[in-house]
């Protein structure tokens, strides 16, 4: 009996902190499937501490998590040197609490998830639990095998890097569903100019097909290459294209669907009332997420 409400007490500690040990795992990778691995590790490794020896029973989890996710990082960039064209994150269909969330809304947007994948992994890991999750330096110390001197000096650099490369200001959603609206229209009817009005002259076109489905080999940048391309692309396919509004990430995202089938999603950054980032998964096994919600939480 008592090591049934041994189990019980564990199961519970886990069970509630789920959504959050989920959240920081798939910052820290951008990857729903891999995150989901995670929490399949941290639970066997949870399953073997005695309780009684842990005072905070969310932060040992948080701690076990970032480690599993430390792990398996290093092991993803041989993965990521392989991977056939661009890699992007792993789309989430999100609830609308998520959008409710400023914070939680920007840190997992593709924007920043692209931004966070220039970083160290062990860079990553001290700015999403210190900056996202707002984790104490010694508890960060404990996770990632540092001093916390060492921790406050990484968490300093980071931020500084990614601060850099962040959207100048924040829009609201309401301005960012106005925008991709406006795309999705000019998308729908091939509306050159009506594209190149909605774009920023330094749009960054990004597209990860995986080596499964056609997609640019390389980054395009500039409003008219990237205005031409999708014109041009869309008439040679001769296809009946469709957009449907969604919220994916926490963010105002465009699931197409190409006669009637799910081709892919368009993730947006928008700054200034225009696009200056367009990030478009059309790989079919990073789109098992946009139908179900994935639950996200900083608590």
């Amino acid at each position: 009996m008592a090591d049934d409400g041994r189990m019980d007490s564990a199961t519970e500690a886990f069970l509630v902190h789920r959504n959050l040990l989920f959240t920081v795992a798939y910052e820290m990778l951008g990857s729903a499937t891999d995150a989901e691995d995670v929490l399949q590790e941290t639970w066997l490794r949870w399953m073997k501490i005695d309780l009684a020896q842990v005072h905070d029973r969310r932060a040992y989890l948080v701690r076990i998590a970032t480690r599993r996710s430390l792990d398996r990082l290093r092991t993803m960039k041989r993965r990521k040197e392989l991977y056939v064209g661009p890699w992007l994150p792993e789309p989430l269909l999100t609830a609308p609490d998520v959008a409710e969330d400023v914070e939680l809304a920007e840190s997992v947007s593709m924007a920043l998830m692209l931004v966070l994948e220039t970083l160290s992994p062990t860079e990553r890991a001290v700015f999403v639990l210190r900056e996202v999750f707002d984790v104490g330096y010694d508890e960060i110390a404990a996770a990632v095998g540092k001093t916390p001197a060492t921790v406050r000096q990484i968490a300093h650099r980071a931020r500084r890097h990614v601060d850099a490369r962040r959207p100048r200001e924040a829009v609201s959603p309401s301005q960012s569903r106005a925008v991709l609206a406006s795309f999705q229209r000019a998308v729908e009817t091939r509306d050159l100019q009506g594209l190149l009005d909605v774009l920023a002259p330094e749009v960054v076109l990004i597209s990860d097909g995986g080596g499964v489905k056609q997609a640019a080999p390389q980054p395009i940048i500039g409003a008219g290459k990237v205005a031409r391309m999708i014109v041009s692309g869309l008439g040679k396919a001769q296809v009946a294209l469709t957009g449907e509004l969604t919220v994916v990430n926490g963010n105002p995202a465009l699931l197409l669907c190409v006669d009637g089938e799910i081709d892919g999603v368009i993730a947006t950054r928008v700054e200034d009332t225009r696009i200056t980032g367009l990030y478009y998964v059309r790989n079919p096994h990073k789109l098992t997420r946009i139908g179900p919600e994935t639950p996200l939480t900083l608590k």
